[in-house]
C-alpha cells in the first residue's frame, strides 16, 4: 500500500525537487494501485455525503502545478462520483480588474467552502506568490509579504472549521514537453494548447524555486503541502484519494440522528 506520509511536506523541512522522483510509483504495480484507489474512492463518497449531512466540517483542497501537471485530470478522477451538491470547483485565472483594485486574498475568501461542504481549487492564492514572482508583477517586498498572509490565512479557516490540504503536482520538464506535443498533436486537445505556455516554459527554472519556497514557508501542521509525483496518474490519484480519505476520517462524523422515532413512523 502506499504510503501518502512519504509526501508531506513537515513544517520546516527543506524541499529540493530534483531530488523527487515525478514517476515515482511506490512499491505498487498499476494494477494494484487502482484497486486501491476503487477502494478508497468509495470510502471518499461516503465520507463526503457524512460531512455534507453533518454539517459540522469544511474541507478546502488546492491544487498547484506547472502548466501541464495534470491539476484538472486529478480533480476529475479523484471527486467523479461525490455529490455535487456538497463540493465546489472553483479554477482561478488571471485576476480581473475588480479583483486586482482588492487584496490579493479577497477573491479567494468568498470561495471557501461553507460548512458541509469540500471546496476545490484549481490554482489558489498561492498563484500571488508564483507568478506575481516569476513574472515581477509586484515588488519583491510586497510578494515577500504574502507567505506569512496566507499562513494567517490558513489559521484563521483551520480555527474556524475549514481544514486545508494543499497539493502540488510533481512532473518534470521533459514530462511537460511530452504533454505539450500531444495538445499539439491531437485535434480534440488544441483546445487546451496555449502558446503562451511556451512562453512560460522558458521559465522553468524559476517556477521551480517559486514552487520549493511556497512549500517551504507555508507548509503547516494545520495546513501540510503534499508533493504529489504526478507523471503515473493511477499512483497520483491514489495519492490524493489517500490524503482526503485519512483527513475526512479524522473529523469522527456522524450521520446525524434523527428527531423522531423512526420505530413509530407507519407508512401507509
Amino acid at each position: 500500500m502506499a504510503n501518502f506520509q512519504d509526501y508531506q511536506v513537515h513544517s520546516g523541512s527543506i524541499v529540493n525537487l530534483e531530488q523527487i522522483k515525478p514517476n515515482d510509483k511506490g512499491d505498487l504495480s498499476k494494477k494494484q494501485g487502482k484497486a486501491e484507489f476503487k477502494k478508497l474512492h468509495k470510502r471518499l463518497i461516503q465520507l463526503q455525503e457524512i460531512l455534507y449531512t453533518e454539517g459540522k466540517h469544511a474541507l478546502l483542497v488546492v491544487f498547484q502545478a506547472i502548466d501541464t501537471g495534470g491539476k484538472d485530470s486529478t480533480i476529475r478522477h479523484v471527486f467523479q462520483g461525490v455529490n455535487p451538491q456538497g463540493c465546489q470547483v472553483t479554477s482561478f485565472k488571471a485576476p480581473t480588474e475588480i479583483e486586482r483594485d482588492h487584496d490579493f486574498l479577497w477573491r479567494i475568501h468568498q470561495h471557501t467552502p461553507r460548512l458541509g461542504f469540500i471546496g476545490v481549487f484549481s490554482r489558489s492564492h498561492y498563484e500571488d506568490i508564483l507568478v506575481t514572482r516569476v513574472k515581477g508583477l509586484v515588488p519583491e517586498p510586497r510578494w515577500q509579504d504574502r507567505y506569512e498572509h496566507i499562513n494567517c490565512f490558513e489559521a484563521m479557516l483551520h480555527d474556524e472549521g475549514t481544514s486545508v490540504l494543499k497539493f502540488f503536482l510533481h512532473i518534470s520538464k521533459d514530462y511537460q514537453k511530452k504533454r505539450l506535443q500531444r495538445r499539439l498533436d491531437r485535434p480534440d486537445k488544441h483546445w487546451k494548447f496555449n502558446p503562451n505556455d511556451l512562453k512560460e516554459r522558458q521559465r522553468w527554472d524559476q517556477y521551480q524555486n517559486a514552487f520549493e519556497e511556497m512549500m517551504n514557508r507555508c507548509s503547516t501542521a494545520d495546513a501540510p503541502w503534499y508533493v504529489v509525483p504526478a507523471e503515473h496518474r493511477w499512483y497520483r490519484n491514489l495519492l490524493v484519494t489517500q490524503v482526503l480519505v485519512n483527513k475526512l476520517g479524522s473529523f469522527e462524523m456522524n450521520y446525524p440522528k434523527p428527531d423522531f422515532d423512526p420505530a413509530q413512523i407507519d407508512i401507509q
